[in-house]
């Protein structure tokens, strides 16, 4: 029976040991995966960080490097060799998963020498205005890249190369600082100003050398690699007509559709819908508004309208554009992004990203399997649950039952080609209580049971598909058929 649902799993997460072995884990956890319903995963960025060994990947020191060569102290990443990397897309692939590379392309760290620079101070809270007199800085601008002996390319960075940079060695002083002579792009968000200084030596998109060094790295990765598409990091922080033009080259070059989800993190659904409207390469963007509602409610304890948990959101304005999640690495606590969903809504957030209709579900790693560095416990026995229904039974018409501030459900009625298909879930963030909903004709006739197991009891649907659901208290029920041949 065909798995015509997509679902993505976030394969990592922030606190990961340096000695995690994830390429081999992947490998050995493809055929799982495929079992589970999981249709693409997306992998860590393989790169050479500025920290070794010990870099998550977002520290990008060398592009060229996948773990191929003696750099920062280290031949592997945090996550293995080169080889490996490759072994586990292969892996992968070979289930019918789609392989993402997350790619950073908006800053580069860990740089080999310093150069003296005249620059501005610029005032972090609005980007476009300057801070005192032009004056010279020494800052870390300069890449060699001595480990790779110029194999693959043997294009060096230096300071023309960027707009500005986040350190000044002569000073001691940490700060944003301009590049004399550059300029920060208006293709960009404009949280503070101007939103396209991040961290690190910022990467100039106007450096026509710098942009042909990326395209021919473009090219050269997905050679190399031959993975299925991109998850673009950062992508506010770069001047949007860049991916717009990557991304269409390599996509005629390669003959290939090249599925992409960009990282634009913002709550404002404006923003989003805008830089989807204008860059119609990009395919889907996470829904980060659709996040943060989940973490309003969640520390709200009843006291959200959960009648407009989906207001707003890019699942609601754009679906077909939209990947949504409840947490990944950079909302994990101590990051930049903290914004972490408290474990008692997760079961129900993730209900709503899982067995609804519309929208990209991505699982993520932490959540799964648990974060040991932050005593977080694994969800996967619940996440199997769902990972299991929304393969077999999320399917047909949904409908909608948003009209309780507190208790809200839907229905999936179910179709033909996917035997006992339908259900009913029905959350609650507050007290529990019930709805009576209409499953459709599928499971007409039928008795249905909570395969959270959170309701004991099961109830009948009566001819016309009708039926009254019931939902414990702060949790989420999900209602399908008893003794199906799934066995959940």
């Amino acid at each position: 029976m065909k798995n015509n649902n997509k679902t993505m799993m976030q394969y990592f997460e922030w606190y990961l040991p340096n000695n995690c072995n994830l390429w081999q884990k992947i490998i050995n956890v493809a055929p799982y995966l495929k079992k589970m319903g999981i249709t693409s995963v997306w992998l860590p960025p393989a790169f050479k960080g500025a920290s070794g060994i010990n870099d998550t990947g977002y520290g990008v020191y060398d592009l060229y490097d996948l773990g191929e060569f003696n750099q920062k102290g280290t031949i592997r990443t945090k996550y293995g060799t080169k080889d490996e990397y490759i072994a586990a897309i292969r892996a992968l692939q070979l289930e019918d998963i789609q392989v993402l590379a997350d790619i950073v392309l908006n800053h580069r760290m860990g740089a080999d020498k310093k150069q003296n620079i005249l620059a501005y101070k610029i005032n972090p809270d609005n980007r476009n205005e300057i801070i005192g007199d032009l004056k010279e800085i020494s800052a870390w601008t300069k890449y060699e890249f001595e480990g790779r002996n110029n194999k693959y390319s043997d294009f060096k960075l230096d300071w023309s190369h960027f707009t500005s940079i986040d350190y000044d060695d002569i000073s001691k002083e940490n700060g944003i600082f301009r590049f004399y002579g550059k300029q920060f792009s208006n293709e960009v968000d404009k949280e503070r100003g101007n939103f396209d200084y991040l961290m690190g030596c910022d990467i100039d998109f106007n450096n026509l050398d710098m942009v042909d060094d990326i395209n021919f790295w473009g090219n050269w990765f997905l050679k190399q690699t031959n993975v299925d598409g991109f998850r673009l990091d950062a992508i506010k922080h770069i001047r949007s007509s860049f991916y717009k033009r990557w991304l269409s080259n390599l996509k005629s070059k390669f003959n290939k559709e090249l599925f992409t989800v960009g990282e634009y993190y913002s709550g404002n659904i404006d923003s989003l819908i805008n830089y989807l409207d204008y860059n119609d390469e990009v395919n889907s963007l996470f829904d980060v508004p659709l996040h943060l509602h989940f973490k309003e409610a969640s520390e709200s304890f009843g006291h959200y309208d959960m009648t407009k948990i989906f207001e707003d959101t890019l699942v609601d304005r754009r679906p077909s554009k939209s990947v949504t999640f409840v947490d990944n690495h950079d909302t994990e606590p101590g990051q930049s992004l903290e914004s972490w969903i408290k474990d008692w809504f997760k079961p129900l957030a993730y209900s709503m990203i899982m067995l609804r209709e519309k929208g990209i579900p991505c699982i993520f790693y932490g959540d799964y399997y648990g974060i040991p560095e932050k005593n977080f416990a694994p969800m996967k026995e619940f996440l199997d649950i769902l990972l299991l229904v929304r393969k077999n039974l999320a399917y047909g018409k949904q409908n909608d039952y948003l009209d309780n501030s507190n208790i809200i459900g839907w229905t999936r009625e179910g179709d033909y080609y996917h035997q006992d298909s339908g259900l009913a879930v029905i959350l609650s963030d507050a007290e529990g209580g019930s709805k009576q909903m209409n499953v459709g004709k599928n499971l007409a006739n039928t008795v249905l049971y909570d395969c959270t197991g959170n309701v004991k009891e099961t109830i009948y649907v009566d001819n016309d598909g009708n039926a009254i659901f019931y939902v414990n208290g702060g949790s989420v029920s999900i209602w399908i058929k008893k003794d199906n041949m799934y066995n959940l």
